[in-house]
């Protein structure tokens, strides 16, 4: 056997498949075996196993393609560099893909994974969302609000919903988004609309309390 080969092609294999992982995202690829690799998509790629630390599998495929690589990259290096035996190539270059897999490992468990969630529509939501003018609107005009979504502060173009004009500092509750832009109406309109609602309710309870 060309030893040399064979760790050249495993470090070529693994370092193409680290590639693709990061440029392909979301492609699937089943083996003709029980396992199978997802690359991109949410959350860090599982070829299976048991769960390690932080809920990655140890068994994950970014760790096997570390390890084709390391492994390849070293045993052509000692292959080719030095006169060490086979065997012994052979176990300094699996030594040396397990320390490369161990890496990438820790790295997911450890700082990926636990910055990792999975995205909520809700949290972009933009109807609802309570902002303070920025820029002042202008009747029939466009100004800007600033507003905090999904825990960081944003900003974005705004007009009022029916046209009337905001002082810059007001508060506003964007009640539809569209191509870019905010439809706002002012938080105290919104707020004595709900209070009035509120009111006319405790009226009408109120009167039935006292027929019955």
């Amino acid at each position: 056997m060309n030893w040399e080969l064979f760790y050249l092609v495993c470090f070529f294999l693994g370092f193409a498949l680290s590639l693709i992982s990061f440029v392909a995202g979301g492609v699937h690829l089943h083996l003709p075996t029980k396992l199978h690799f997802h690359f991109g998509g949410h959350g860090v790629p599982k070829l299976g196993g048991h769960t390690g630390s932080g809920g990655v599998s140890i068994f994950n495929t970014f760790s096997l393609m570390a390890f084709l690589a390391w492994f390849g990259g070293m045993g052509y290096l000692l292959m080719h560099y030095s006169s060490v035996g086979v065997w012994l190539g052979f176990l300094l270059a699996s030594l040396t893909g397990l320390f490369g897999a161990l890496i990438v490992f820790l790295f997911l468990a450890k700082v990926l994974l636990p910055h990792d969630r999975a995205i909520n529509q809700a949290d972009y939501e933009m109807v609802g969302v309570l902002g303070r003018v920025n820029s002042s609107i202008r009747p029939g005009g466009t100004g800007e609000i600033v507003f905090t979504l999904a825990g960081t502060r944003r900003c974005c173009g705004a007009r009022s919903e029916d046209g009337s004009a905001f002082e810059r500092g007001r508060e506003v509750v964007v009640t539809r988004f569209e191509r870019g832009i905010a439809y706002v109406r002012g938080w105290d309109e919104l707020a004595g609309e709900v209070q009035d609602a509120a009111d006319v309710h405790a009226q009408e309870f109120g009167k039935k309390d006292q027929v019955l």
